[in-house]
């Protein structure tokens, strides 16, 4: 189960921090992702760790202001937004998806398994 928060409204340009515990799976084993998913619009990833923590990876809409990292001690993964703006509105969701051997780093929503509920984020003008 992965439960996601810390989302809220903001203006552009603020900073939010999102969390999301798992509970019911072998953290460290896992690698975990961000989504996001504005209305109107397809859900997108917005960034992913490795189960180490060693790699990263970020769609370019958010490079240089988010950060992804995670805890393993605490079964956590979180997801730091500098910089907010107005297009960064959506519900933003962790995700993970089961260990197949095909590669860590998978863009498409649809490759996951196992979601948290979402946690929405909105950042006015």
């Amino acid at each position: 189960q992965l439960q996601a928060c810390g989302g809220g409204l903001v203006q552009s340009g603020d900073s939010l921090r999102l969390s999301c515990a798992a509970s019911g799976l072998t953290f460290n084993w896992y690698h975990m992702t961000w989504f996001r998913q504005a209305p109107g619009k397809e859900r997108e990833i917005v960034a992913s760790i490795t189960s180490s923590g060693g790699s990263t990876y970020y769609v370019d809409s958010v490079k240089g202001r988010f950060t992804i990292s995670r805890d393993n001690a605490k079964k956590t993964v979180d997801l730091q937004m500098n910089s907010l703006k107005p297009e960064d509105t959506a519900v933003y969701y962790c995700a993970t998806r089961r260990l197949d051997g095909t590669g860590w780093l998978k863009l498409t929503a649809s490759a996951y398994d196992y979601w948290g509920q979402g946690t929405l984020v909105t950042v006015s003008s």
